[in-house]
């Protein structure tokens, strides 16, 4: 099963300083039929503008994962960690029983980041934070383990969901094939260029819902991809 998300009739916030294409409700968006995909509560594709950004806000049980598509993503929090990010490099946050942080654009280009909340296995984690400086090479024309919820360490990042977290560039009108099993489903969002995804095409900002389906992408020039496998769980 494939369902096509078009990208133009996603929520949307705009807010002069931040403009937010939204694929779940969130915020001014609240659609009762698009709350999550399984785990996968929120996806907000952000464009911040120069020297503004979130101030200082809480959190508290939710996984948070932040993908930089580009510019400088500067983070601050209350367990006392400051790190500025750049393209392609990650961040993530278990909330756990509460957690402050901010998050800034202190260059002076724009900044585009994909912001993630996957909801834990249960409440109560205690809080942490890291980041990863994925060098950019690790994901063209291959699949680049980002995060996992399995005990043995798949992926750099560890979060508190049965999910496992893809980024890819696929070049020169390349192929790759992504499974998806029995009992599974992904959430595929066409960060940059275009591709065909097993007969369906997509544009940038264009999502693809799957369930038990393989799919091979190919992309139309280049194709910068995020892919999010989970258990099988209605949309909601």
């Amino acid at each position: 099963m494939l369902r096509f998300i078009d990208h133009t009739k996603m929520g949307r916030g705009q807010h002069g300083w931040l403009d937010s294409h939204f694929h779940f409700s969130f915020a001014e968006y609240h659609n009762p039929g698009n709350m999550h995909f399984g785990v996968l509560r929120v996806l907000n594709d952000d464009l911040v503008q120069p020297g503004t950004g979130f101030d200082t806000h809480p959190h508290r049980d939710m996984e948070i994962i932040s993908y930089v598509v580009d510019g400088a993503l500067t983070h601050a929090d209350s367990m006392g960690h400051k790190r500025t990010l750049t393209r392609g490099q990650v961040q993530y946050m278990s909330a756990g029983t509460g957690v402050f942080h901010s998050e800034h654009n202190l260059a002076d280009v724009p900044l585009r980041f994909l912001q993630i909340w996957l909801v834990p296995d249960r409440r109560g984690y205690e809080p942490r934070y890291g980041d990863i400086p994925f060098p950019w090479a690790d994901r063209v024309n291959r699949w680049l383990p980002i995060a996992t919820g399995d005990a043995a360490p798949a992926a750099p990042i560890h979060v508190h969901a049965d999910v496992h977290v893809f980024a890819t560039e696929i070049t020169d009108e390349g192929e790759l094939s992504f499974p998806v099993a029995a009992g599974r489903q992904a959430y595929l969002v066409l960060i940059e260029g275009a591709a065909d995804v097993s007969g369906q095409k997509l544009s940038a900002r264009d999502a693809l819902e799957i369930a038990e389906q393989d799919v091979s992408i190919r992309a139309k020039g280049t194709a910068h991809v995020l892919m999010i496998e989970m258990q099988q769980n209605d949309r909601g």
